[in-house]
């Protein structure tokens, strides 16, 4: 009897060591990872700098609480802070606290405006996580069914739609903020129009909302700029962080502007592990590596490269609807359910996901090289063709 509860659909594959962007299975078989475990580990598996970092830190100390002063969270505050023009961070243990985190922000910045129940625009299509305020917020009916009743306060609109949230904020008068991803990566990865989230900005700017900006795919290199905001030139007022930030260590983290950020109070919010010595190590290391080599731009320079090599191979079968993405996060969308094609990665040796049932995405590593990018391009349409017959 397998005591793990049923929650996921696993493959029937168990990794025993990785290196690099190479993983291995309990019978010596190498994979390549085009998935780098959804989005987490950008600088691949074992990274010396980071298994260092987190040896190091491991027979020093691993944990005490945050009622005492925490060398490496500081640290990697400022770190973030400088990186991405916020001034205070909040340290949770995933990506769904980083936006619960964010989400009580918004709550008491409605407050002080006098709003008894401040609403938030969320988008078709997004995903936040899977607490209930999270889950709520998100626009997945499938993950949300059965957990009614959801969190309310939400108020959602299309996608890349600026005219529906216009039209709002001449209809109502109880809206605090905008929560949104710069890019969708759950629903299928969808890339707004290039104006989108300046857009955003004007709007909240005018109506004195706060724009969050939920980067925990999007982050830390994977689009092709540190975070994906700054490719449009504007700084928002929340932004969640989590997934790559400490390549596998759990760890979140919620930045927000001074005036948005010291609404917290002591008691407010808390975590017993969030940034806790040994995550924040792996942070700081992770993010140091990611900086010092400016992954984000071979995320761009590989990303490019493999979504023109595979539009350029798949562009006369017509059960592809479309490709697209940014950076080193793709999206290869099918005219049918595809979530078989996943035995057929593991019989070829590659590794990555199938998002609302019908889109193949890719999530490589950012340290992602030539050869491997051309394994991918040569790989990924042969499976289609395979999956299709």
């Amino acid at each position: 009897m397998d005591h793990i509860m049923n929650v996921y659909r696993r493959l029937p594959v168990t990794f025993e060591h990785g290196e690099g962007v190479w993983l291995w299975d309990q019978e010596g078989n190498r994979y390549l990872d085009a998935l780098s475990g959804i989005a987490v580990c950008s600088l691949g598996h074992a990274h010396p700098a980071v298994t260092k970092a987190i040896q190091t830190q491991a027979a020093k100390l691993i944990h005490t609480c945050n009622l005492f002063q925490i060398a490496n969270q500081s640290a990697l505050a400022e770190v973030l802070c400088r990186l991405t023009g916020l001034s205070l961070a909040f340290f949770g243990n995933s990506g769904s606290e980083a936006v619960e985190a964010a989400l009580k922000l918004i709550r008491l910045y409605g407050h002080q405006k006098g709003i008894a129940f401040p609403q938030v625009i969320v988008m078709t299509g997004a995903f936040h996580g899977r607490t209930f305020a999270t889950l709520s917020a998100g626009g997945s009916i499938k993950a949300q069914e059965g957990f009614e009743p959801l969190v309310p306060g939400f108020l959602r609109v299309p996608y890349n739609d600026i005219a529906a949230i216009e039209t709002l904020s001449k209809e109502r008068d109880d809206i605090a903020a905008i929560l949104v991803e710069p890019l969708q990566g759950e629903s299928g990865i969808h890339v707004p129009s290039d104006d989108y989230l300046i857009q955003l900005r004007r709007i909240c700017d005018q109506q004195g909302w706060l724009l969050a900006l939920d980067e925990i795919q999007t982050g830390m290199g994977r689009t092709g700029t540190l975070f994906a905001y700054q490719a449009y030139n504007i700084l928002p007022d929340i932004l969640t962080v989590a997934k790559a930030l400490a390549n596998g260590v759990p760890i979140g983290c919620c930045l927000a502007t001074e005036a948005v950020g010291s609404l917290f109070k002591p008691g407010n919010h808390g975590s017993t592990f969030g940034g806790n010595p040994l995550s924040t190590a792996a942070g700081l290391a992770t993010l140091t590596e990611i900086e010092k080599e400016q992954l984000w731009e071979n995320a761009a320079k590989q990303g490019t490269k493999i979504l023109a090599g595979l539009r350029e191979k798949l562009k006369n079968n017509p059960h592809v609807k479309g490709i697209r993405g940014k950076g080193l996060m793709i999206g290869i969308e099918l005219d049918r359910p595809c979530r078989e094609i996943l035995h057929l990665g593991l019989k070829h040796h590659i590794l990555f996901i199938v998002s609302n049932e019908n889109v193949i995405r890719l999530l490589p590593p950012l340290i992602l090289q030539d050869s491997e990018a051309q394994q991918i391009i040569d790989t990924i349409p042969a499976l289609i063709i395979e999956f299709l017959q």
